[in-house]
């Protein structure tokens, strides 16, 4: 279509070009002069016409596309309305068969409706209640596959990718590298030895303010027998977060790189929920991926492996 209109405008281009040729041809020389002025002008009010017509038209074009999204988006939300309320209704009346409602419905609108996200979510949303493992990693991988140009599309692939390496990472060694907030350089690999506790969390997270006082007891009566902890913090405010841990003697290393849910690490492994507490064990193997119940007696059952 834009070559089209492009041809379309070049040919008219040309024929106003030639017709002001020809009359600048037919006067006499002595009026050659006036002929030029009111050829130029003529000729420049025509391509004025030309290109404000060619602008309409691609404005034109540009609402009218914008029209189709929004119709689409329309048409979407209506159909998702009826079957999103069919969906609920057999999740209330049984779980289980209503994860596999939710499923059919998510399925036929990513069939209909491509670059939608809700679909996707939907999937994602069966994959994290389903008890089936199996299920749960065919379904996660499925999601992880899926390209788009929908950005809000691709965050939910970022997250089953994240799932996927959450659920695959349990028994082996667990790969963790940064710059602390404090300057201090953290490797994983080279704290083998020692039980090391990835701890997500963020000041402004309740639950996590109450398992602190549990964390820094495990931390104050183990610490030289070989527990360590590392902190990664989902704050957006670093400087918060410094004086959040100057104030409550918290020693153990911080990474934070401002992002909040979006933080690098807990993003790269799958953290939608915090307080989540990971133990590493001695070996350098993921151990324990809901280490905040029994801290303490976990901590020194690996200790003592």
């Amino acid at each position: 279509m834009a070559r089209g209109a492009f041809s379309a405008k070049h040919a008219l281009f040309e024929y106003v070009n030639h017709w002001c040729l020809f009359w600048r041809e037919s006067w006499k020389e002595g009026n050659g002069c006036r002929m030029k002025v009111i050829s130029n002008l003529l000729f420049a009010l025509l391509l004025g016409a030309i290109i404000f017509t060619g602008s309409v038209s691609h404005l034109a074009v540009g609402k009218k596309k914008a029209k189709d999204k929004q119709t689409e988006e329309a048409d979407f939300q209506e159909v998702f309305k009826k079957l999103d309320a069919g969906a609920r209704a057999a999740m209330k009346k049984d779980p289980k068969e209503g994860l596999k409602e939710v499923e059919r419905v998510g399925r036929l609108l990513i069939k209909d409706y491509p670059e939608e996200p809700i679909p996707y979510s939907m999937l994602a949303f069966v994959a994290g209640r389903t008890g089936d493992k199996e299920k749960k990693v065919s379904i996660f991988k499925e999601l992880a596959a899926t390209k788009s140009s929908n950005p809000k599309v691709a965050q939910v692939v970022g997250r089953a990718k994240g799932e996927l390496k959450k659920m695959e990472a349990l028994g082996k060694p667990l790969e963790m590298k940064f710059t602390a907030v404090d300057g201090r350089e953290v490797d994983l690999a080279k704290m083998k030895g020692k039980v090391v506790l990835i701890d997500f969390w963020a000041t402004w997270c309740g639950p996590c303010i109450q398992e602190l006082p549990n964390v820094k007891k495990a931390y104050g009566e183990l610490h030289e027998k070989g527990f360590e902890i590392v902190g990664i913090s989902l704050d957006k405010d670093e400087k918060k977060l410094t004086e959040f841990v100057a104030k409550n003697e918290m020693p153990w290393a911080q990474f934070c790189d401002g992002k909040g849910w979006a933080n690098t690490l807990a993003k790269e492994h799958g953290i939608r929920s915090i307080p989540a507490m990971w133990l590493v064990d001695k070996k350098g193997n993921l151990v324990d991926q809901s280490a905040r119940s029994g801290l303490e007696a976990k901590v020194k059952k690996y200790l003592a492996e």
